[in-house]
């Protein structure tokens, strides 16, 4: 079983998440952040983005109200631009297409709420690759917690020990570890501008076709 990430690993959303984050913080009288920063603030789901967005900083927390103001607006400008101006990274078909032929069962394990992961897997025409998606809000935890992993093992009825989990943050590493998975990781996708090598992840690769050579 090969369990993959989506956002960073198979598509860079970053480029809808950015507008729809500066169009959300315009409608608010704010300053727009731009691409680079919502880049680093990508991971741990759309709500922990915008309030990063609304106080431009990974930790820090806004004020309550208008968080509730905000999330709302950038869920109504998300969902209309999905996958607009998002692309497949280079080498994800072909990585796809490897695993499936050499017999691997496939599922997406996602911190991205479902109504935004569905139309993406969709409009890539990637569905057909996953026997089932594991997002956001399937589950009592995200990653980093192991839950999603786990969760994803069981329906699958396959050992921990027998699992691999494809992925590009520190959340995936941990959530990895923590279930007892393999682990292997893309160099280019969202780690908070981390090398996400210093996490110590089973291995690091630049494209999924490169999968070829280690599973």
């Amino acid at each position: 079983m090969v369990l993959i990430d989506l956002d960073g690993t198979l598509v860079d959303t970053v480029p809808d998440l950015a507008y729809c984050i500066d169009q959300t913080l315009l409608q608010l009288n704010l300053p727009v952040r731009g691409e680079e920063a919502v880049r680093h603030w990508i991971g741990n789901g759309i709500e922990r983005l915008v309030k990063r967005a609304l106080v431009n900083d990974l930790d820090g927390e806004p004020d309550p109200a208008l968080y509730l103001r905000a999330l709302p607006l950038f869920k109504s400008l998300y969902a209309s631009n999905t996958s607009v101006r998002s692309r497949l990274y280079d080498g994800v078909l072909e990585g796809l297409d490897y695993m499936k032929k050499q017999g691997y069962r496939l599922a997406c394990v996602t911190n991205k709420a479902r109504e935004f992961t569905q139309p993406l897997l969709d409009d890539f025409e990637i569905v057909k690759y996953f026997e089932f998606t594991i997002c956001g809000d399937d589950t009592a935890r995200k990653k980093p917690d192991p839950l999603p992993l786990l969760t994803a093992a069981e329906q699958m009825r396959v050992s921990p020990r027998k699992a691999l989990m494809v992925g590009d943050s520190a959340s995936d590493v941990k959530a990895a570890r923590a279930a007892g998975f393999q682990i292997i990781c893309l160099s280019y996708g969202y780690n908070h501008g981390e090398d996400i090598r210093s996490y110590g992840p089973d291995a690091v690769i630049d494209s999924l076709i490169q999968l070829n050579t280690l599973i």
